[in-house]
């Protein structure tokens, strides 16, 4: 059916004789490995393209790979010569363009998947044949000719075959080559392979054409007239050229995106490293990034908070007005927290709240205003300051307010006008020091907190109790007058009556109370806890464990005190201090048994001091151990004396205060003042007041210490203390000594009366020897024998006498008595 004959041209003879023009030929194929080559290349972006991107390679895949068909297409209809004269219809052959692209579209679009089902797979290739087929004889029908275009069917099915195959090939290369080695030559082949196979679609579709001419006159031809050949090249140029300007645009679009994919992941690998929490929103404060310090800072992860708005982290009463804030910037760009680093409250996932350090920045882009929030969890620093804060505004035993925080606060009252009336309760522990010298400070800091405990049960809640340091306290009450003052302080002396238990032992306190009041007493800070202190001491010296308010005459009573306090000291420099001794008679034989020493000061300003005064001066001060060892040496030293004299042996009895019976060296003290004087032990007696019985363990370990010694112990004051009586039968105790304030009464009080009576009484079936103190009167003398009392002493025998009038005494008692 054809005759082949090669002079430089394919001759094809059918019903009109035809032939390509070689050249052109060469150049369509030409054309189709290039476009091939520049969509392979697309195809290896596009694969891994993200966001929008995948959009613009798909787009330019498809255009490149359809124009390059079309192209390949037009330029082998142009070196396809028939002996007839053709022309091309312009519209016809743009439409022609549309099924390339579309089909060309469809590919890229199967290629951006990251895995595509073998249906799927072959069902696009058949899309995609379709489109081509339709490409090629949409341009087969823009030929305008003196001829009638038929098709032979074998051929035509044949072209649709090769079309599918050509499609199933180059879809599995575009889809498969990013996955495979980039040697040049690999892609060089395939980019061969796919642009024959279109072309040998083209061609095949060619051979399927028949051009019968039309009987009769030839009709006019409409279109181009211009040279087939120069159009050919014409339009590969310019396709080429199309194609190697679409190359370097997508070529230099990859290489920014690349670097702009290249920062992006150097930025996502600096907030992910960072410790800090960063978070990036958008101008609807909607969240776009959230790194992992973010979800170990709030709790929520990125696929959680994402796209949420970012008063998912901002507690609610916060919320309104942070996006007052952020719509103010937006309306007046005016930054009052943008660029800076301010402190604020983040709330977490699971609703605690956090405090945090945030550093707010911004940029604007086309698509609006972002924010950048980088976060810092605090918690950590904050505790450290309030630590801080309270190492200066705290006491770090009690957890009250320290001087510090309490001047503040006394100074912001002050501060609202003179016309305010509130009160200041300074209180002063009694036997503090007692308790901590016994147990020692640990258990003396437990004791503070127990008293802090119930100190702070008094309270209301606009008070302040401070702790000024030792055992001294204050409180500050605002709107407390006068007779609210008196009952507060009897309520703080109330709770702290009950015992307290250190160690399973039962310690009993009491506290001395000033109290000052505003604006009577002072205008100043510094002129009010003055005056309550000046208070507090006048109420211990009257007997603790009792309040006082201040006065004006309280004034000259400090001073006086301060004036004795230093005096003090100097005065057992300079001998100032001496000893008297006042009888002790045994009632029923009118005999002198022993003496009692009491000190006496003489100054040489002052003249003679009471010792109810400066004796709670030296106990307050710390004097009282050099004072108390000073009585004890010269009490037996003065015995022994006597006793080298002729003077018939007794005992001379010492007191010893509660601050020196907390002494652990007591025992060797005592021991030390005997061997030093030559005194036998049995004639030297302790006087312990009540309030040594703090501690009931540890005085009877004391005071066996000292029986084992030789001494005798009796118990002063007996009654007017804090002592259970169930301690009488467990203390190595001699005597007791009834306290003057019931001897004085016996006549005239009957419940006084009663008492002594029971004492004795009492005394007398435990085994211990009675003396009564204060006695003045002959009938006091006879009550006391008529009880069986032992012993007695008080001015009705004798006022205490210095040493050197003790032997006078001695002669005229004796004769007094014979007589």
């Amino acid at each position: 059916m054809y005759n082949l004959k090669l002079k430089g041209l394919f001759l094809i003879e059918h019903h009109l004789s035809s032939s390509y023009n070689l050249p052109l030929v060469i150049l369509s194929i030409a054309v189709a490995i290039f476009a091939a080559g520049v969509s392979l290349d697309i195809s290896s972006h596009l694969k891994y393209a993200k966001h929008a991107s995948q959009h613009v390679w798909v787009v330019a895949g498809a255009f490149s790979l359809g124009l390059g068909i079309w192209a390949m297409h037009f330029i082998g209809m142009l070196a396809f010569h028939l002996q007839a004269d053709v022309t091309y219809h312009f519209g016809i052959v743009l439409l022609s363009i549309l099924p390339a692209v579309f089909a060309s579209g469809l590919a890229f679009r199967i290629i951006s998947q990251l895995e595509t089902r073998p249906t799927q797979f072959i069902f696009v290739s058949f899309l995609i044949s379709v489109g081509v087929v339709s490409m090629h004889y949409i341009g087969m029908e823009s030929m305008q000719m003196n001829a009638v275009l038929t098709y032979d069917p074998v051929m035509w099915i044949a072209s649709v075959l090769v079309a599918f195959a050509a499609s199933l090939v180059g879809l599995y290369i575009l889809f498969y080559i990013p996955n495979v080695s980039r040697f040049h030559w690999r892609r060089l082949a395939s980019s061969a392979l796919i642009g024959v196979a279109v072309s040998g679609m083209h061609y095949v579709g060619m051979g399927a054409a028949r051009f019968t001419p039309t009987e009769g006159v030839a009709q006019p031809l409409s279109g181009y007239a211009i040279d087939r050949t120069l159009l050919a090249y014409v339009i590969a140029a310019s396709v080429i050229t199309l194609f190697g300007i679409m190359y370097i645009s997508i070529r230099t679009a990859s290489r920014i995106e690349a670097q702009s994919e290249e920062l992006e992941m150097k930025f996502e690998s600096i907030i992910e490293s960072a410790s800090d929490a960063i978070i990036v929103a958008d101008h609807n404060r909607i969240v776009i990034q959230w790194n992992r310090g973010a979800t170990d800072l709030f709790g929520y992860t990125s696929k959680e908070v994402i796209g949420q708005s970012m008063a998912t982290i901002i507690p609610e009463r916060f919320r309104e007005a942070h996006e007052r804030g952020m719509k103010r910037y937006e309306t007046t760009g005016e930054k009052r927290v943008i660029g800076q680093t301010v402190e604020l409250i983040g709330l977490r996932k699971d609703g605690a709240e956090v405090p945090i350090e945030m550093s707010l920045g911004t940029w604007k882009t086309g698509k609006g205003i972002f924010f950048s929030s980088i976060i810092r969890d605090i918690s950590e620093r904050k505790r450290i300051e309030a630590q801080i804060n309270d190492l200066v505004y705290l006491d770090p035993l009690t957890g009250l307010p320290n001087r510090r925080l309490f001047s503040d606060r006394l100074n912001a009252l002050l501060g609202q006008g003179q016309s305010k009336q509130f009160a200041l309760f300074y209180i002063d522990l009694d036997n503090f020091k007692v308790i901590n010298d016994r147990f020692g400070h640990s258990i003396g800091d437990h004791f503070l907190k127990q008293v802090t405990t119930r100190l702070q049960s008094t309270i209301q809640t606009s008070d302040t109790l401070a702790r000024l340091g030792g055992d001294e306290f204050i409180i500050l009450s605002p709107h407390t007058k006068s007779n609210l003052a008196a009952h507060h302080a009897q309520e703080l002396i109330n709770v702290l009556h009950p015992p307290f238990e250190l160690e399973n032992e039962e310690v009993f306190t009491g506290a001395s109370i000033g109290i000052s009041l505003h604006p009577s007493d002072g205008d100043t800070a510094d002129e009010l806890i003055k005056n309550a202190d000046i208070a507090m001491y006048r109420a211990k010296a009257d007997g603790k464990n009792g309040y006082q308010f201040f006065t004006n005459e309280l004034n000259e009573s400090v001073s006086r005190r301060s004036n004795l306090s230093m005096a003090l000291r100097k005065g057992l420099g300079r001998g100032e201090f001496t000893v008297h001794y006042q009888p002790q008679i045994q009632l029923e034989s009118e005999t002198v048994i022993g003496m009692e020493a009491l000190v006496r000061w003489q100054h040489p300003k002052l003249g003679m001091i009471s010792p109810g005064e400066f004796i709670p001066i030296a106990e307050e001060t710390g004097s009282i151990h050099r004072l108390g060892e000073f009585v004890l040496n010269e009490a037996c030293r003065q015995n022994k004396a006597w006793q080298d004299a002729g003077i018939p042996p007794f005992r001379v009895a010492v007191n010893i205060s509660a601050i020196q019976f907390a002494q652990k060296d007591l025992p060797e003290v005592v021991s030390r003042a005997l061997d030093a004087s030559g005194l036998e032990a049995e004639y030297l007696e302790l006087e312990l007041t009540e309030s040594v019985i703090q501690s009931a363990d540890r005085a009877i370990d004391t005071m066996h210490e000292l029986v084992a010694l030789g001494v005798h112990l009796s118990i002063d004051d007996f009654g007017t203390g804090y002592s259970s009586l169930s301690y009488l039968k467990l203390f190595p105790i001699d005597t007791l000594k009834i306290d003057q304030y019931f001897t004085k009464n016996i006549e005239s009080d009957e419940k006084d009366a009663a008492l002594v009576k029971t004492i004795i009484r009492m005394a007398h079936e435990l085994d211990l020897n009675v003396i009564a103190e204060g006695v003045e009167t002959e009938n006091q003398v006879a009550f006391l024998k008529a009880e069986s009392c032992n012993q007695a002493q008080g001015y009705f025998y004798n006022r205490p006498l210095p040493a050197e009038e003790i032997e006078v005494f001695f002669q005229q008692f004796k004769k007094a008595s014979s007589s």
